[in-house]
């Protein structure tokens, strides 16, 4: 699930496996900008479930706006959005009757 692109700098913990969901109707940005060397940010959208790796301190700003601006609507601690080995489990099970009729 380690992203080439951005991957964990050397030499940190191991990572947790996060999920963080846009419940809301608009666009997001979630952003983690307080781990030295490391940058991450991804646009979310509205319902859209995001599962990434991080380490425990660090702390997923969530910015939500409107075209050309943009507001810090909330900073989660990432150990509180950390995946135990069952909710990762049931995230890469496939919904069998929908791959069933697709396959």
């Amino acid at each position: 699930m380690s992203q080439i692109l951005d991957s964990i700098p050397s030499g940190k913990p191991e990572p947790l496996l996060c999920c963080y969901v846009n419940a809301t109707s608009k666009i997001q940005v979630a952003r983690i900008t307080n781990v030295p060397n490391w940058y991450f940010e991804r646009v979310v959208f509205p319902g859209q479930r995001l599962i990434f790796e991080a380490l425990a301190e660090a702390q997923l700003e969530i910015h939500t706006g409107m075209m050309a601006s943009s507001i810090l609507s909330d900073t989660i601690p990432c150990h509180s959005l950390g995946l135990d080995e069952t909710d990762a489990a049931s995230l890469s099970a496939p919904a069998a009757p929908y791959l069933a009729a697709v396959g």
